[in-house]
């Protein structure tokens, strides 16, 4: 392996400066559970890595127009103990707190979960069904991303070179609305998702559902959202019927790979049963129980 080098900027302006710059491969260091683990295994030889904890607002929670703004590089630990984003959007906690052991959720990062583009990223889909976006500030200045559109496929992102997510923004959550996420894995804890569901749901007064997301994660090349699946929601009192067309929504959706953690048809059956259980927990929630 060549000489790698590490820097440590503080300043946006100046890691985008650093990213830009490089001739070969670059990274960028958040929490590092990833990237460490893949420099170790010399799966990557990178000429560049810039570690951007030491930029302002890249480790802080901070509230904004009803909803929060999240620095990119800010620990899963934190989020699940701020109050706030716990009330706001419970299903991205949920998520975040699936990323590894409590350990390594000290270090941990959403941004970096989303920026390492694996299909199995467990915050991922509980952020598209909270219409999570991602601010990308590069060369050209910044830009406003719905996190749907970062990854591409396994391990590639829209980014353009010198571009770093710098926050991730979760709106505010409308009256009478709830979300979840529920993944499945072969053992108790700290594996990857064979499946992932993330559901978010919003009724009017009457328990009608008026809105609806549904994403489920593990079953493609990216992060999916099941625009049938949504439909089936959307006009019911998401009763049985519902239920049962949102799951064989996310079943037929779902386009999954056949490795150990589990054989495609299986993947297929899990995906609309998570997503079933996952909307069940959303509504519970918009009815504030």
């Amino acid at each position: 392996m060549d000489e790698m080098r590490y820097e440590t900027p503080e300043s946006l302006e100046d890691a985008v400066a650093l990213l830009a710059a490089a001739k070969g491969e670059t990274k960028i260091l958040a929490g590092g559970t990833d990237l460490l683990v893949q420099l170790r295994a010399e799966m990557i030889e990178p000429e560049l890595v810039v570690d951007v904890k030491r930029i302002p607002g890249m480790l802080d929670i901070t509230e904004e127009d009803g909803g929060f703004r999240i620095g990119a590089a800010t620990p899963s630990a934190e989020i699940d103990e701020h109050a706030g984003v716990k009330k706001l959007w419970p299903g991205v906690v949920e998520a975040a707190e699936l990323i590894g052991s409590v350990q390594i959720q000290g270090r941990a990062s959403i941004g970096g979960n989303l920026c390492n583009a694996s299909p199995a990223a467990d915050s991922v889909p509980a952020m598209i069904v909270a219409a999570a976006v991602a601010t990308v500030v590069g060369p050209d200045g910044s830009r406003e991303v719905p996190v749907e559109d970062i990854a591409t496929g396994p391990g590639e992102t829209s980014l353009a070179k010198g571009e770093i997510v710098a926050s991730i923004f979760l709106p505010a959550r409308p009256a009478h609305s709830g979300d979840a996420y529920l993944r499945f894995i072969p053992r108790t804890e700290m594996d990857i998702a064979v499946v992932g569901a993330g559901i978010s749901l919003t009724l009017d007064d009457d328990g009608t559902c008026t809105d609806a997301k549904v994403c489920l994660g593990a079953v493609a090349e990216r992060a999916i959202l099941v625009e049938d699946g949504a439909k089936a929601l959307i006009g019911t009192k998401v009763d049985d019927d519902a239920l049962e067309n949102l799951a064989a929504a996310a079943s037929a959706a779902a386009r999954p790979i056949d490795d150990k953690r589990g054989t495609k048809e299986f993947r297929t059956h899990v995906a609309g049963v998570l997503a079933r259980r996952a909307a069940k927990i959303a509504l519970d929630r918009a009815k504030g129980n």
